[in-house]
């Protein structure tokens, strides 16, 4: 009797030891607030940067122009891209794969979604979020997350051109911001100077707190440049087009 008992407990304590993981989705409007933005988001068709929480770190994919390295990257959840808003957080669902599951699962996503590859209307930020939600919890992210884009990939002669490629740094009338009209973004600089900037997969370890990983200074970073030095070629996706400053993924 005492050896039956105690086969039964088993499945029981293993059961039990199992822990369930958040999986949050962050969403963030990408175009300046605004009339035209608020429409937008009412209709669910703003233009959105999404990135996925798990575990204190949210993950999200940009674009860059260096071959056969990732453009996944995390950074400190609810962190707010350049020119982005912070809009709602969603609860996705629950995984309950281990740590070291979840992080198999984030590197082999991550070596799919190569910086080179990312295209604003068929393979951006949001495919990701869709992606590794899907390999997380067995559901897709949200579809309207991506309206827009799938709007622009069926109908090209017809979206504006704000919907698929987000202005930098404009208010709600659509001006550029001047230089010296930054302090309103003062805590987002010091948050991108700081050890809680964005840095890629698998690459964060090769870096010291308070390291630039990708841009010589914040200027560079609104203007587009490629890490190389001021006054380079912007970013751009796999089709051509300049990617927005909340599209581009932070390089060693």
């Amino acid at each position: 009797m005492p050896r039956k008992s105690q086969k039964l407990a088993r499945p029981h304590r293993s059961t039990m030891s199992l822990q369930k993981t958040e999986i949050i989705i962050n969403v963030y409007d990408l175009l300046p607030p605004g009339r035209v933005s608020s429409t937008l988001w009412f209709l669910g068709t703003s233009l959105l940067h999404s990135g996925v929480v798990i575990n204190g770190k949210e993950y999200a994919y940009g674009g860059h122009e260096r071959r056969g390295l990732t453009g996944v990257y995390w950074t400190k959840p609810k962190t707010e891209p350049p020119g982005g808003t912070f809009k709602c957080e969603i609860l996705h669902g629950f995984t309950l794969a281990t740590q070291s599951e979840i992080d198999t699962i984030i590197r082999d996503t991550s070596e799919e979604f190569l910086g080179t590859a990312y295209n604003l209307l068929t393979k951006n930020c949001n495919h990701f979020t869709s992606h590794l939600c899907q390999r997380l919890t067995g559901r897709p992210g949200p579809a309207w997350l991506n309206r827009a884009a799938s709007i622009g990939v069926a109908l090209p002669c017809v979206v504006p051109r704000d919907w698929i490629e987000a202005p930098e740094y404009d208010t709600a009338d659509g001006e550029l911001l001047d230089d010296e009209d930054d302090n309103a973004d003062e805590s987002s600089r010091m948050l991108r100077s700081s050890s809680e900037q964005p840095r890629l997969v698998g690459q964060h370890e090769l870096h010291s707190p308070g390291q630039n990983l990708n841009w010589d200074s914040d200027e560079e970073r609104r203007r587009g440049g490629t890490g190389k030095g001021k006054g380079k070629a912007p970013a751009r996706d796999s089709a051509g087009r300049t990617l927005p400053a909340a599209e581009r993924a932070p390089t060693s």
